[in-house]
């Protein structure tokens, strides 16, 4: 099972998996850098996962699904302007051996989901749209501070050898927000020079690791005592409530230069 991101716009990741000449994409906002590598590489492509309805997650779909009749499957509780499978909590989506269990990850969007699947062999994937990002977490567009706290709850219960592939390329902007949080954090400081390596070798920081993650994302870490501590300096007024924390942490995010 191959795993490519395809950089779209000016830094968007279309995740493309492929096997046995056949592709699986998420998120094509974009049709042309998809059909370049399906072209380049002979490959079908075959099914298509959305998991929110921003243009710049769908903006390729229905000429992808009109050039290829690949199936598309996509959130049932967002409207989107071609036809596919609504997916919820709980339903499942099959594709070269693989079965995808679908999250219902409201927060960025109201009706946003996320794909997980174990692989034979390898590490078990999460494509997670804008919900999580590698040291960060989408904004909160449509949803609330305690829907988007449950929604990565659900995610940092995965298995930790989780592959998490993010739609945008945020990585070190969002380090450099984790650090002004937590920055005695040792393995964030590390893991931030790690990164920018990557980048200065024009390399995706992406997928990241669940466990990972888990060490390095204040937004995975809002219940630590010193990520409440760092948001009450920065909000004296954030009271102990899990989604008030997180909330303002996300609000510090937001102004954050």
């Amino acid at each position: 099972m191959n795993l490519y991101p395809l950089p779209a716009f000016s830094d968007n990741y279309i995740w493309l998996l492929h096997h046995e000449g056949l592709a699986l994409v998420v998120d094509p906002g974009d049709a042309a850098p998809v059909n370049a590598y399906l072209k380049a590489n002979k490959l079908q492509l075959d099914a298509i996962l959305v998991t929110h309805h921003h243009g710049d997650h769908t903006g390729g779909v229905a000429q992808l699904q009109a050039s290829w009749n690949a199936k598309v499957y996509g959130p049932a509780h967002e409207a989107m302007p071609f036809k596919y499978q609504a997916l919820k909590q709980g339903n499942t989506v099959e594709w070269q051996g693989l079965v995808f269990q679908t999250l219902d990850v409201p927060g960025h969007t109201a009706g946003h989901i996320a794909y997980w699947a174990e692989v034979p062999q390898q590490d078990p994937l999460l494509f997670c749209g804008d919900t999580l990002f590698s040291g960060g977490c989408g904004r909160l567009f449509e949803g609330t501070p305690e829907q988007m706290l449950h929604s990565l709850d659900q995610i940092a219960a995965l298995p930790h050898t989780t592959r998490v592939c993010c739609a945008h390329e945020y990585t070190l902007s969002n380090l450099k927000f984790a650090l002004a949080v937590e920055p005695h954090n040792e393995v964030l400081i590390d893991y931030v020079a790690h990164c920018q390596n990557l980048r200065a070798q024009q390399l995706p920081t992406l997928p990241g690791l669940l466990a990972k993650e888990l060490q390095i994302n204040p937004f995975l870490r809002t219940r630590l005592r010193s990520v409440i501590d760092a948001v009450q300096q920065f909000a004296p007024h954030t009271s102990q409530q899990d989604a008030d924390i997180f909330g303002n942490l996300r609000l510090w995010k937001n102004e954050f230069k």
